[in-house]
């Protein structure tokens, strides 16, 4: 494993550490990304275990239910309003983080991008991700 993934709020009162490897890293560009990255897309890295994440400070917390009817939980900073990292209902087990909120975001590398349905012309996405048109099960 390389050097832990760090980062956290633009204040600095939510900071993270996490001591593993992400599972993937993808931008989506669903409605409810479009929105809270204010952008076309959202990016985010995905590791598989909570048990490799230290997280300090208290972030607030806003839940909406995704396309497939599974409760996403977005946190972010309640003092500076940075996103910070988001949890899923229905794989608990699973730790997403934004990409902008890393120490350092050129640590990300985007491999896939979902729901490339609901985006813009004006939305260009690396050209070597693999793109799926909604979210890939399984």
């Amino acid at each position: 494993m390389s050097d832990a993934f760090t980062g956290g709020c633009a204040c600095g009162a939510i900071r993270y550490e996490i001591s593993a490897e992400p599972l993937v890293m993808g931008d989506c560009q669903c409605r409810h990304c479009q929105q809270r990255s204010g952008t076309g897309h959202g990016s985010y890295l995905t590791f598989a275990s909570r048990q490799a994440v230290k997280v300090e400070g208290d972030a607030s917390h806003w839940q909406i239910a995704a396309d497939n009817g599974n409760v996403k939980s977005h946190a972010f900073c309640p003092t500076c309003g940075s996103p910070l990292y988001l949890t899923f209902s229905a794989a608990p087990e699973l730790f997403t983080v934004h990409a902008a909120s890393l120490d350092d975001p050129s640590r990300y590398v985007p491999q896939i991008a979902t729901f490339t349905v609901r985006g813009h012309a004006w939305d260009h996405l690396d050209s070597v991700s693999t793109k799926f048109e909604r979210m890939p099960t399984g």
